[in-house]
């Protein structure tokens, strides 16, 4: 009888032990999840050299926002033996940890974090270059990132979660995703409220920009090989067939109430109108803008191409005519570069609406428009 008792009585401690851990584990998932409701998520989703640093910037100079650039690239610069698909989990759950606030897990991928500036493209981050992260600059201000890097980059590391926790809204910009499917437990998490908005461009131009800078370590990890140079053709035909992919399965496959927190995007639409885009998405994403913002992003955008004088209107090195570059693969690549980079993508150019050019004749034919009307989705 008293083996029964004891039993019972450790039974019922037990139980009660199991339940205190289980409601302070729900009460802390409930106040995570109060805190993270209050703060809306964006996701900029793209691929390399197709505007998304401009993206990003839209975002980041804007008050309300802390914005990230990249902090994907941590990971694939510490498993770089591993291949896109597989290192999607782990950028998911960094993804997760960042919009919570919470920078433990991207510190994990730093060695020996301590500073901002370890940070890849951390000046980037208006939000890192003003209180409570650094005080030389005004919230307010759209801040200058030669001298944001000399004035905050030592501050430290644990200023990036202090920083996060003051705004309401979250945005990473990344270009290392490949399929939408492994951001679904994002889209889902009742402690998150992401939206996506998936930047793509014309692949004539992403292959044209491809030429003028050096990807060689991402494009390695993406061709799968090792010490051999990555095919271009490889990396292309990849890059392609991943945009389409996340596309297709936003449309497709992911019920009506997730898909309302998909947007596609075209470049080319982006520049031609800015401003227009600008509140589209500010619209999607619950942001206000304002005159002065307006008024900067008018200018990056529509800057002169013989002026050489920046540093007025650009102080995060950004500033084109955007319109124009939009367009400069027309003039730079060969013909036959532009049918294999055509033949390639031709899904991609067919569901994002570019128009395929039959001859050098039409491609260098700036009167032409190669982008078609966005069919409505």
């Amino acid at each position: 009888m008293l083996i029964r008792v004891n039993t019972f009585h450790i039974l019922t401690a037990s139980a009660f032990v199991l339940f205190f851990i289980f409601s302070s584990w729900r009460r802390h998932e409930r106040h995570q999840g109060a805190c993270a409701s209050n703060k809306t998520h964006v996701l900029i989703l793209s691929t390399w050299r197709s505007g998304s640093t401009l993206a990003g910037q839209l975002f980041s100079q804007n008050s309300e926002v802390f914005y990230l650039m990249e902090p994907a690239k941590h990971v694939w610069n510490r498993m770089p033996w591993g291949s896109p698909e597989l290192l999607q989990g782990p950028l998911r759950d960094l993804l997760r940890s960042i919009f919570l606030c919470d920078m433990t897990a991207l510190c994990s991928y730093i060695e020996q974090p301590s500073k901002v500036y370890h940070l890849f493209m951390w000046s980037m981050s208006r939000a890192l270059c003003s209180p409570p992260a650094c005080e030389a600059f005004s919230r307010s201000d759209i801040i200058d990132t030669v001298n944001c890097n000399a004035r905050c980059g030592h501050s430290a590391i644990e200023k990036i979660s202090e920083a996060c926790t003051t705004y309401s809204h979250v945005v990473v910009k990344t270009v290392r995703f490949f399929q939408l499917e492994a951001l679904y437990p994002l889209l889902t998490d009742p402690s998150l409220n992401v939206h996506v908005i998936h930047l793509v461009r014309d692949p004539r131009a992403v292959y044209a920009s491809r030429q003028t800078i050096s990807l060689f370590p991402d494009d390695l990890l993406i061709s799968n090989a090792i010490n051999v140079t990555p095919s271009t053709q490889v990396v292309m035909r990849k890059v392609c067939h991943s945009q389409v992919g996340m596309y297709l399965t936003a449309m497709n496959q992911m019920p009506p109430a997730l898909r309302k927190r998909y947007l596609l995007t075209r470049y080319e639409d982006l520049v031609r109108d800015p401003i227009r885009k600008l509140a589209e998405w500010y619209k999607f994403t619950g942001l206000t803008s304002s005159r002065k913002l307006e008024a900067w992003i008018y200018n990056i955008t529509h800057w002169p191409a013989s002026n050489t004088d920046k540093s007025d209107v650009d102080p995060v090195g950004i500033q084109k005519n955007a319109n124009m570059v939009s367009q400069a693969w027309r003039k730079h690549l060969h013909f036959q570069d532009v049918k294999e980079v055509q033949n390639i993508c031709q899904l991609a150019m067919k569901v994002f609406g570019y128009r395929q050019v039959g001859s050098e004749l039409e491609q260098r034919d700036l009167m032409l428009d190669l982008v078609l009307p966005q069919k409505k989705t």
